[in-house]
């Protein structure tokens, strides 16, 4: 196994930064579980693969795309204090038009303003779990190729395809091609999830943890739906973003 190059480990550091992977067209994939996930998809165009020293593998790429790091370089680039010693270098795939979304058909998730790294990987780990075809960023979300939303996906980035959103504008494309829009909203007012039947066309908004989904993408024409909470509940003003999907994708499916 060949030893990693200065300018591989220069790259490795810069990746961590947003404008760097926008402009080289690559993230990084950490984690000895997140990675083997990623190989098995076969989705990512995988770069290269990066290991500790002395840290043995067996994953389908050629020799060639395997180097070694020592251990004080694996530090510097790493996002994580202790470190499963491996991480991938993979390309970002192509967002998907808005044209070409609203095409098709299928589940598609959206994210209005979620900000919360670990959130964000939640829930693109928990939509493609429930068959979710596609995810819309909307502005204001954490970009869903940084480190910690790469990790908390737990190896399922890249199985949704996905558009960096203005939902104000996307939205309405959909609902001129018959598209259900759902918006996850637990003021007064919104219907139990429990009501609704699932489509073949349906979008299901998610919105910021402390603000929930903007005044701006609730209209006459879209459903707001919540999960009610138990009827003695004093204590608790909400859920997490992430489990309040969770639980409405588990109620759409069942």
């Amino acid at each position: 196994m060949k030893t990693a190059s200065n300018n591989q480990i220069k790259l490795l550091r810069k990746l961590g930064q947003k404008k760097y992977r926008e402009k080289e067209g690559l993230f990084v994939v950490e984690g000895e579980r997140a990675v083997e996930q990623v190989l098995e998809n076969g989705i990512l165009n995988v770069r290269e693969v990066f290991v500790e020293e002395g840290k043995a593998v067996s994953y389908p790429l050629t020799a060639n795309s395997f180097y070694e790091l020592d251990s004080k370089a694996l530090a510097e680039v790493t996002d994580t204090e202790n470190s499963q010693g491996i991480l991938a270098v993979c390309e970002i795939p192509k967002e998907v038009s808005v044209e070409e979304l609203s095409k098709r058909e299928g589940l598609i998730i959206a994210t209005d303003r979620i900000q919360d790294p670990g959130n964000l990987g939640t829930i693109v780990r928990t939509a493609a779990w429930f068959g979710a075809s596609s995810i819309l960023i909307g502005k204001g979300s954490v970009d869903l190729h940084h480190p910690k939303v790469v990790r908390s996906t737990a190896g399922a980035t890249g199985v949704l395809s996905y558009r960096n959103s203005n939902l104000d504008k996307d939205l309405e494309v959909f609902e001129k091609e018959g598209w259900q829009i759902l918006l996850l909203d637990g003021n007064e007012g919104a219907v139990p999830i429990s009501k609704m039947n699932s489509t073949n066309k349906m979008v299901l908004i998610v919105g910021n943890e402390a603000n929930g989904v903007d005044s701006c993408l609730i209209t006459s024409s879209r459903k707001r739906v919540m999960i009610p909470s138990s009827k003695d509940n004093r204590s608790v003003e909400s859920l997490n973003a992430a489990i309040a999907l969770s639980i409405a994708l588990y109620q759409l499916n069942g």
